[in-house]
């Protein structure tokens, strides 16, 4: 089993600069291969930045209101890594070796925590692959929300050295990773006692435990061992479907260069080729008129215009051809395959079908979307469906009803209108007993089901909620309430997004706090990662199940028990 490792040390002024000068290989490592090269993903990258200036920058960004003492804690260095055989499973002793992309989620997953965690106070933290096992050096100025050096507040005593590696092993589990027992006598406060782990390849808490711990230790596992499977799995197929896409990038590079080269193939015939084939001549004293067969021509570009009596204004090769020689299109067809070959025949097809296909759209408007015509005679079903079958709270869709967000069809399908961000409405997503899928004509790109909730109607949306489907992002904000007792402070929008092609890159890209609660499967990983690459602040939130429906539903029949069991307690009482 490959446990989650957090460690800390606590760094006096003149301590920074020599931690410093080790993280950044400033001065010689023994046991680092000076080819590869670390990572600093926290913190300027410029060389000449100092961390001794960083930290106290934080510092005196608010006067302190009293003298920071001489021996006191100015930066508290955090060790963070796994065991050797989460990075490399089938050879946990191969020093320097690592899965590529078990590195990329535990890297994503401990840069989301520091970040939400401690936020501005980490000034610096970098990645290390050139010893025998990843992990990260963080940097972390202990200054309280009021400004002031207390590393005694965040660090002071085992309660809350545990409730710092509890916090780690909260997000470490969801990838899995185990926690160590706690309780146990061995102790590893101290960053040296990590490069044993690395070196030797184990794991330190085994050692030392009682009857109680081995048992407690052995539940973790059991309760731990399923997430890790599932989780390796999904590492394997996250890593077959990056070789996809990068297969299908390549695929698609090809298909653009060989799309470039058709571009002009499927351009018009020159006219003045064509006039020439046609036994036109071109008159020297008038630059674009050509004579022949009764005809006066005159071209310009790719149009032209005859004089002759009858004979109306041409738009292409075609025209000129059927105007000249009175034929009809299967006869004009069959002279340019004639004098051009195949390909001058398509060429000049495809051009007078692009002018034809412009001339309508001039003309022709957009058909407007349609929505399904409301059924009130089936809310009562819808309603008994969404709120008994999917677990959703009965004054939680009725007030969507009432919003005119969710109504009922003629067929008994719960109807979940999709807008765009400007409120307009331009699709339809049904979701019955039966059925789900689209309503005829919606536009999946430019129109989403999305709502948003928070204090401040009026506010600006300060936080996005992606999901991967209308009853999940019901049920994650949901899971929201049960779990504060109130709406969000924050203006937040939830949002069904069924592909990440969909995304609304343009309307998100600047605010800051965006989470993909995507389920915990295949699909869910890999649309968390292609977002991730088109919205870089974007921070993964798993439910505890598949989906956050079925957390609801468990949610919900947990509840149910306690309330079976309050209600037997309070009758055992009463007896």
């Amino acid at each position: 089993m490959a446990y989650a490792i957090a460690r800390l040390k606590k760094l006096k002024q003149k301590d920074i600069g020599s931690s410093a000068s080790h993280t950044s290989r400033e001065r010689e490592t023994l046991n680092a291969d000076l080819s590869v090269e670390n990572i600093r993903f926290i913190g300027s990258s410029d060389p000449e930045s100092r961390l001794e200036d960083l930290v106290m920058a934080k510092i005196n960004e608010v006067e302190q209101r009293r003298k920071i003492r001489t021996d006191g804690v100015y930066c508290v260095e955090m060790l963070l890594s796994a065991s050797p055989s989460y990075f490399r499973a089938s050879c946990p002793t191969q020093a320097g070796y690592y899965e590529q992309n078990k590195l990329d989620v535990w890297l994503e997953a401990t840069h989301q925590w520091l970040s939400e965690e401690y936020g501005s106070r980490i000034v610096r933290a970098e990645l290390h692959l050139d010893e025998v096992t990843p992990h990260i050096h963080a940097y972390f100025v202990p200054v309280d929300d009021d400004g002031q050096l207390r590393c005694n507040h965040f660090f002071n005593g085992r309660q809350k050295i545990q409730a710092f590696q509890d916090s780690y092993y909260e997000t470490m589990r969801l990838i899995g990773l185990e926690r160590g027992v706690k309780g146990s006598r061995a102790k590893h406060e101290d960053i040296k006692d990590f490069y044993r782990i690395v070196e030797t390849g184990r794991n330190l808490e085994v050692s030392e435990l009682n009857l109680e711990q081995i048992k407690a230790k052995a539940a973790d596992r059991d309760r731990t061992a399923r997430q890790f499977q599932q989780m390796e799995a999904t590492a394997r197929q996250l890593a077959q479907a990056n070789e996809l896409l990068q297969q299908r990038l390549a695929q698609l590079e090809k298909e653009k260069k060989e799309l470039a080269k058709q571009t002009q193939q499927l351009r018009d015939l020159a006219l003045e080729d064509v006039a020439w084939e046609l036994g036109l001549d071109k008159q020297p004293s008038q630059f674009n008129s050509w004579v022949g067969h009764g005809h006066i021509i005159d071209i310009n570009g790719d149009k032209f215009q005859s004089t002759s009596p009858g004979v109306e204004k041409g738009g292409g090769a075609i025209d000129l051809v059927i105007q000249v020689n009175n034929y009809n299109l299967r006869q004009g067809l069959a002279w340019l395959n004639h004098r051009f070959g195949l390909q001058g025949a398509e060429r000049a097809a495809i051009a007078a079908v692009k002018k034809q296909t412009a001339d309508i759209l001039q003309t022709e408007p957009a058909p407007k979307f349609v929505p399904p015509v409301e059924d009130k005679s089936k809310w009562t079903g819808v309603h008994d469906y969404l709120t008994h079958f999917w677990g959703l709270p009965s004054n939680f869709v009725h007030g969507f009803y009432q919003s005119g967000l969710i109504y009922a069809d003629s067929k008994q399908n719960a109807v979940f209108v999709m807008r765009d961000l400007n409120q307009q409405v331009k699709g339809a997503y049904l979701q019955g007993s039966e059925f789900k899928g689209l309503a005829i004509g919606s536009d999946r790109t430019n129109s989403w089901f999305h709502f948003q909730l928070g204090e401040r109607g009026t506010s600006k949306v300060e936080k996005v909620v992606l999901c991967s489907s209308t009853i999940d992002a019901f049920s994650y904000a949901m899971l929201e309430y049960s779990k504060t007792g109130s709406i969000p402070k924050q203006r937040t929008l939830y949002m069904a997004l069924a592909d990440p092609k969909s995304t609304p890159v343009e309307r998100l890209e600047d605010i800051s706090q965006i989470k993909t609660a995507f389920n915990s499967d295949e699909f869910g990983e890999a649309s968390a990662l292609a977002i991730k690459k088109l919205l870089p602040q974007v921070r993964r939130s798993r439910p505890k199940t598949v989906s956050w429906n079925q957390d609801l539903l468990l949610e919900k029949s947990l509840q149910q028990q306690r309330q079976q069991q309050q209600r037997k307690s309070e009758a055992d009482l009463s007896l």
